[in-house]
């Protein structure tokens, strides 16, 4: 039975009709949960939906907990009961449950304390990564594609670092921090030009074209490594598929 659940929670087969509809049902109570974040006042409707969400969330921690030694491979199921608690999705699936837990501090003041952690419940997105296969795939070509995202950021960081210096040297008056001319080379990297702060010399804005022509290609680095990966896994996906 407990691999059975494991199979349904965790494994998600196309062919698995109780997978699909386990996923839908949890997809369906993560985007609920986070309706509330988008209004200013509470209504009665969130209370319950917030109840009902939230025991979801603790049935799903739960269920994962006791088929922890399927998800962690390990032959001895009290080690990986103490080890997966710590894992990053059960501490993502941790926090997401703790906002609901607010509820019951009308009737204890000990309890109250728990209302700080209706800040995490914006956590609750993260849950839906597990849910979804697009979101699965894309985080799987990041991180088979980690060493060029890697290279891409340090390029990145690089040319801020050194137009920062360009510029704050250039335009000394316009300037009045190193942190100004960081801002300023990230939002010219970015090509977005907020215009708060820009060189007024001839040289500074000669700088400023330079820096975001380059922008252009560095930012369309990163876009174009991962959208290749995304590709190369769909067409892996289908070959994997046909019979």
């Amino acid at each position: 039975m407990r691999k059975r659940i494991f199979e349904i929670i965790e494994v998600a087969k196309d062919n698995d009709r109780a997978s699909a509809v386990y996923d839908f049902i949890m997809l369906a109570a993560i985007v609920i949960s986070v309706i509330p974040l988008a209004m200013k006042q509470t209504h009665l409707f969130f209370v319950y939906t917030d109840i009902i969400t939230t025991t979801l969330f603790i049935i799903d921690y739960i269920l994962r907990v006791i088929t922890a030694d399927y998800k962690l491979q390990k032959e001895n199921m009290l080690t990986s009961f103490l080890i997966y608690p710590f894992t990053p999705w059960a501490i993502v699936d941790l926090i997401s449950i703790l906002p609901g837990l607010s509820i019951l501090s009308s009737g204890f003041k000990l309890l109250r304390l728990f209302r700080v952690f209706r800040t995490f419940r914006v956590f609750r997105v993260f849950k839906a990564f597990r849910y979804s296969k697009s979101i699965s795939i894309i985080m799987e070509v990041m991180k088979n594609s980690k060493e060029a995202l890697l290279a891409v950021c340090a390029l990145a960081i690089g040319y801020i670092m050194i137009s920062a210096l360009i510029i704050f040297n250039v335009e000394g008056d316009t300037f009045n921090t190193f942190f100004d001319a960081i801002y300023w080379a990230t939002v010219s990297l970015t090509t977005v030009g907020y215009g708060d702060i820009y060189p007024v010399s001839t040289a500074g804005r000669v700088i400023t074209m330079i820096s975001s022509m380059f922008g252009i290609a560095i930012v369309a680095l990163p876009a174009g490594i991962i959208t290749a990966g995304y590709m190369e896994a769909l067409s892996n996906e289908k070959e994997k598929e046909k019979p």
